[in-house]
């Protein structure tokens, strides 16, 4: 009996063994890297399944190419990850979803339709050419993943423009700039990797938005790219970009003829530099003959051009065109040309007007098949800025708008900042650019060819993407993807339809889930704006460092040309044609006089265009410092939401995946106060205008730690002061570690302890806070931000929630420091809780 009893309780806890590693297991395969990105193809539930019922179990594919053989296998891989269904190829005249070219549609374009009735019918996916069938399976494949009914479908999609590029700014020692995912998924040492698998995968990403072209290597051009002996390693990323339709691109370096040619000079007018272009392409389209182009950068930020031989822009483009025309490649010559040696004592210089009066000289004079690339605004991908004047400044030359995917001025992939609202905004900007300067004439028709009947155009996005799973570092941050590959296909598409669709493919279709998160990404990019830089006057980084954290001088007084001309009495850049430096006059008179004025101005740019007294009213009725102080609290208060919003959805996300958009919004939270703080403490000292709501220099819950009693630690300055409360922090240059005590006095009751900590990077230094001698939290700042020093781009804001405390209590922090990373303090916040 003894031992019955006993095999029975041991089958009990086998079972509940089993149930739990399963419960284990089942955890783990729903845990989610992000890699996938929005091509997961989750299982369906039954019920929505049952939509799909009747779709083809086959599939038939007229024609054979590699680019047709990655549109069958897409669609089989879809179908079987959401449906279950294994489809078989037929050849018989068997219902079937069958792929097709049809020569009378227009390249690249595609239509879904059904053929045939009832048990009989097919579905065909048929495309203008085997790229369009392949952008139609993915559509398909969306529509399905989207739970959309295919009942009735009878569509037809093409796309905006020829031209859909991205430019990765990838080094061959892999790192790459402005990237904020991990290293190079191309290079390494100097070399392609060895394993491509990445690339594959990234290129898949790319067609199903229906991108056809990649620059794979930075815009700062390494020259080794243009030799011999690294061209068998572009064949293999063309080869694998070739089986999605995505033709290679890569930036060339214009002084290549000297640094890798071994001529004496690299004039573009010299025949021998000409000559060397031509053998060097002919040798590269030999290998790989459908090279999509080149992308140069030159004369610009220290980069070599033209101008060493008195040459323009034209002259440097059309040689490398000539090289290119009988091989169908393209020159993408981007105008981000401007002096950044300016001399800011010059009230009339303007590093905005650059790009126009470089190039609007030479309309006209660029071969057909050179893209001039304007960046989307005269300055540089700030979190505002007017549309560039330029798009209308050449009617007879090709263009192509330069977007920024990864978020250099815009967070850096730490803060959630959805772009498509603010390129929205540029592309359906009217440039009053047609005939007699009449409307209509918006931005995206413009560098579509629509408007001056150019021969080609589009777009080109800067994507940097890395080798961490989530591409883009930030989960949410590829969106931004998404929508430019959306947008650049149909700039009509809304922002909030873009979003949803994105959300749908990415975290399911759970009402709550896509709900939630499409208002905050849609919420997003004016919060930004809000805690950095509102009414135009840009982001009020640091410009000459890592353009992440607040900085407000390190714009002024300097040659980058990024200013804001802040003084006691007033702030922003007067560009009008009366008064300042003319810049207003390069676009369209119609455009021209609602700048030009003050009264006309819209509020968003005013300290763009105008310098205005901080007691100038706005539009709003609000005075200008009163919008620079509501604004910032305003913008905290949001990034404080997107936390308690996205924690609403714990359950409904996988836990991987939540828990690491939970700590990029909690971190965002933090940053965004030390935003607020460093910007209206900095003009509430310049300006000496108090805020109405008294909250600029007010912290009534923050201890200083130079206040708090130290052990080892060392008080010293911060600069710019802005960049710690009171201009001070704490360091510890002890190996053992120091520590910074406060003896409580406040109320009993629970408070939330929040403790504003350094993050350096080249050091893991680790804290510990204690309550009475106990430890209530520890953590190590192992965040790797842009920081090399004390200040706001490694400001972190660390919150211990609940913690009850009575009058005496001992709170203690200690820091250990590790190599470069000084176990750094700001202060502390003892908040009550709700």
């Amino acid at each position: 009996m003894k031992s019955s009893c006993n095999t029975r309780i041991r089958l009990v806890v086998a079972t509940i063994i089993l149930i739990f590693l399963s419960a284990i297991v089942s955890s783990s395969s729903l845990a989610e890297d992000g890699h996938e990105a929005w091509l997961r193809y989750a299982p369906l539930d039954a019920s929505a399944a049952k939509i799909f019922a009747s779709l083809p179990h086959a599939v038939r594919v007229q024609g054979d190419s590699v680019v047709l053989r990655s549109a069958r296998e897409e669609l089989s891989r879809g179908f079987h990850g959401m449906l279950g269904i294994t489809l078989a190829t037929q050849s018989a005249n068997v219902p079937a979803i069958v792929l097709s070219v049809d020569r009378n549609l227009r390249p690249e374009s595609f239509r879904l339709e059904w053929s045939g009735v009832g048990n009989s019918a097919s579905l065909r996916i048929i495309g203008g050419d085997d790229r369009g069938v392949l952008y139609g399976v993915f559509a398909l494949l969306s529509k399905i993943a989207r739970q959309e009914s295919l009942a009735n479908i009878d569509e037809t999609q093409q796309p905006s423009a020829p031209v859909r590029c991205v430019n990765d700014w990838d080094n061959l020692d892999g790192t790459i700039e402005r990237g904020y995912g991990g290293r190079s998924i191309f290079f390494d040492a100097d070399n392609v990797r060895t394993d491509l698998s990445r690339v594959n995968d990234f290129a898949r990403l790319l067609a199903s938005i229906g991108i056809n072209g990649c620059a794979i290597n930075n815009v700062n051009a390494n020259p080794r790219v243009l030799t011999p002996e690294f061209l068998p390693q572009l064949v293999r990323v063309a080869d694998i970009f070739r089986a999605w339709g995505v033709k290679l691109a890569i930036a060339v370096d214009v002084s290549s003829p000297t640094r890798i040619g071994g001529l004496e000079t690299f004039d573009p007018l010299d025949p021998t530099v000409a000559k060397w272009w031509r053998d060097r392409f002919d040798d590269i389209y030999a290998k790989i003959p459908d090279l999509g182009g080149v992308v140069v950068k030159a004369d610009s930020e220290g980069r070599l051009g033209p101008s060493t031989y008195h040459r323009s822009p034209a002259d440097a483009a059309n040689v490398i065109a000539k090289a290119l025309k009988p091989h169908g490649g393209l020159v993408f010559y981007r105008a981000f040309v401007y002096n950044h040696h300016l001399d800011w004592r010059d009230p009339k210089n303007d590093r905005a007007k650059a790009a126009y009066d470089n190039f609007h000289p030479l309309d006209g004079q660029f071969d057909d098949n050179v893209i001039i690339q304007i960046k989307h605004g005269p300055i540089d991908f700030q979190a505002r800025e007017p549309v560039s004047p330029l798009f209308s400044g050449l009617e007879k030359t090709n263009e192509a708008i330069e977007l920024q995917i990864t978020q250099e001025y815009t967070g850096q992939a730490r803060h959630m900042v959805f772009l498509a609202p603010m390129w929205k905004e540029v592309l359906d900007f009217d440039l009053h650019a047609g005939r007699d300067n009449s409307a209509n004439t918006p931005v995206k028709d413009v560098v579509a060819g629509k408007v001056f009947h150019r021969s080609t155009g589009g777009y080109v996005g800067i994507a940097n993407v890395g080798l961490d799973a989530n591409w883009l570092a930030h989960p949410l941050s590829m969106a931004n993807l998404y929508a430019f590959g959306r947008l650049a296909w149909n700039p009509g598409l809304p922002s909030d339809t873009i979003v949803a669709e994105w959300t749908q493919l990415t975290f399911g279709t759970e009402p709550a889930v896509v709900q939630t998160i499409v208002g905050m990404q849609l919420a997003s990019w004016h919060t930004y704006e809000n805690y950095t830089g509102p009414l135009g006057a840009q982001t009020l980084t640091d410009i000459t460092g890592s353009h992440f954290g607040p900085n407000i001088e390190a714009s002024e007084e300097n040659g980058w040309g990024q200013w804001h001309r802040a003084d006691e009495e007033g702030i922003g850049m007067d560009r009008t044609v009366a008064t300042g430096t003319g810049f207003v006059g390069q676009y369209r008179p119609p455009v021209a006089n609602i700048y030009e004025s003050l009264a006309t101005t819209p509020d968003e740019l005013v300290l763009f265009f105008h310098h205005v007294p901080y007691t100038y009213n706005l539009h709003s009725g609000k005075t200008v410092i009163q919008h620079i102080y509501d604004s910032h609290y305003d913008g905290a208060a949001e990034a404080a939401e997107f936390v308690d919003q996205w924690k609403s959805l714990q359950g409904h996300v996988d836990t991987q995946r939540f828990n690491d958009v939970l700590a990029r919004l909690e971190f965002q939270a933090g940053h965004a106060i030390v935003w607020r703080d460093a910007i209206c403490n900095y003009f509430l000292k310049k300006s000496g205008i108090a805020d109405a709501e008294g909250r600029a220099g007010h912290f009534p819950n923050r201890i200083e730690a130079e206040s708090m009693q130290l052990r080892g630690y060392t008080s010293v300055a911060v600069s710019p002061l802005e960049n710690a409360s009171q201009g001070r922090a704490i360091e510890c240059k002890q190996q053992q570690g120091c520590g910074a005590g406060y003896k409580f006095t406040g109320k009993e009751g629970n408070y939330a302890i929040t403790v504003l900590y350094f993050d350096i990077k080249n050091g893991e230094a680790k804290f510990r806070v204690l309550l009475n001698g106990l430890p209530i939290a520890k953590w190590t700042a192992d965040d790797q931000l842009p920081a090399a020093k004390i200040g706001a781009d490694a400001a972190t804001r660390r919150t211990i929630a609940n913690v009850h405390l009575r009058p005496g209590d001992q709170l203690a922090i200690e820091g250990t420091p590790d190599r470069d990373d000084p176990a750094a303090l700001d202060y502390i916040e003892i908040t009550p809780s709700n």
